[in-house]
């Protein structure tokens, strides 16, 4: 490796930052160049990430971002839920291009980011399927074996309890949740816990002092969740 970037508007100092989460080849490197490349050219038109974090963007997402892969490195089928820019989904394709097995199916409901999704997955060559519908159709989108997954991910979506109900299919079969979350996570906890119950792994973010990255497996609804109360005291 040489450390030297493709394009020049980008530093090694930038890579740093992801290379402070884990190690990068040369052809990882590459392709986050590219990536956040086409970030900046489609932000004008795509509003991808909020514009007061854009000069930040290796730091702020791509890094970030990486921390998801970083938590749970042996998963290969990976699932992105409200996949935005991308931020961790196609941080994950892009770490995966390379490994056998590896794949992201990434759920963006949104065409605008959608669209642009599908154009860094295409234009970077990635392991990457993209689904432009709500997460709650995925079920139905997707044949038996591409509904299989290793791992959920999430970034800024929702709170903790309505993730466990949007990766439910999947996390209720053995994938493994790995959610990015922030300085509410306790009370998000505590609420989610009187629905569900599971198995749960908190780890400090390296990028910001008050969030945290969530894995949280064996994960079941109690049986009186989701009852009337009437019902529920039965």
């Amino acid at each position: 490796m040489t450390g030297k970037v493709a394009n020049p508007a980008e530093t090694d100092d930038d890579l740093d930052a992801v290379r402070a989460i884990l190690p990068l080849d040369a052809a990882m490197e590459r392709r986050l160049v590219a990536y956040v490349g086409l970030v900046r050219k489609w932000q004008p038109v795509k509003n991808l990430v909020a514009p007061s974090t854009l000069p930040d963007i290796w730091r702020r997402h791509v890094a970030d971002g990486a921390q998801a892969f970083a938590a749970l490195p042996n998963a290969r089928r990976w699932l992105d839920i409200g996949s935005g820019a991308g931020f961790p989904g196609l941080v994950t394709a892009i770490l995966l291009a390379d490994v056998e097995g590896g794949s992201v199916t990434l759920v963006e409901s949104n065409g605008r980011k959608a669209a642009f999704l599908q154009a860094v997955a295409r234009e970077l060559s990635l392991p990457a399927k993209i689904v432009s519908d709500r997460i709650e159709s995925l079920p139905e989108r997707l044949s038996p074996n591409e509904n299989r997954f290793d791992a959920v991910s999430a970034r800024a979506l929702a709170s903790f309890d309505r993730l466990l109900e949007y990766a439910e299919p999947w996390l209720c079969a053995g994938a493994t949740g790995v959610f990015h979350k922030g300085q509410d996570f306790a009370t998000e906890h505590r609420q989610a816990s009187l629905s569900w119950s599971f198995d749960l792994v908190e780890r400090k973010s390296r990028i910001e002092a008050d969030s945290r990255i969530i894995l949280v497996d064996h994960v079941r609804r109690l049986p009186t969740a989701g009852l009337p109360e009437q019902d529920a005291r039965r």
